[in-house]
């Protein structure tokens, strides 16, 4: 996939509009310190268009990429986050959930998970909310530079076969150093593009 040009289009918080876009929509979830702002980055080709930081919970809001004014990648608030109140939790609850229930181009949601570890119970609510909400979450296990290479079939498989999910997963692995894995996610995308096109 070739990005010509990326934009930060809308910016949505708790008591926003959610936008009334013409494009299909991808969006992204994940615990806080998963490196979620850079597997969007990479997938973006920039290097920090999407805001990273050392602090976990920087992303309060659902952010809007338009992509190749094509369609759009959407950054959900991280969750998990323990120094963020129950309060405030529960709002960026609420703000994603309407997202996940009003938005009709949406197309798919990818839930990220760290491979150095058992998917958690925030993994698992995460997954059953999007269930919930009639997506079927696409699993890319982040940090796969942080694992030995002799390591790596042995967490993906830990990750496809966690007891948090449903069902075996198919799990797509991401290193945000490498690049590994952002090919076949694009693919992924450009598949679900050509397919609500046809």
């Amino acid at each position: 996939m070739v990005i010509k040009n990326v934009e930060l289009e809308t910016v949505c918080g708790v008591t926003s509009t959610l936008p009334d876009n013409e494009f299909p929509e991808f969006a992204f979830a994940g615990k806080s310190n998963v490196g979620k702002s850079s597997l969007i980055n990479a997938l973006m080709n920039r290097k920090s268009f999407a805001r990273t930081s050392s602090q976990p919970g920087k992303t309060q809001t659902i952010n809007f990429y338009r992509i190749n004014d094509a369609f759009y990648y959407v950054d959900l608030p991280g969750y998990g986050y323990a120094k963020v109140s129950v309060e405030v939790k529960a709002k960026w609850g609420k703000m994603i959930e309407r997202y996940l229930q009003k938005s009709p181009m949406l197309r798919c949601v990818f839930l990220l998970i760290d491979i150095r570890h058992e998917p958690s119970a925030n993994d698992k609510m995460m997954y059953d909310w999007i269930v919930h909400n009639g997506y079927e979450p696409v699993i890319i296990a982040t940090k796969l530079d942080k694992v030995k290479r002799s390591q790596v079939a042995k967490q993906i498989k830990q990750s496809a076969r966690a007891s948090v999910f449903r069902k075996r997963r198919s799990v797509i692995p991401f290193s945000s150093e490498t690049k590994q894995g952002r090919d076949e996610i694009w693919d992924y995308i450009e598949g679900l593009m050509e397919n609500s096109a046809g």
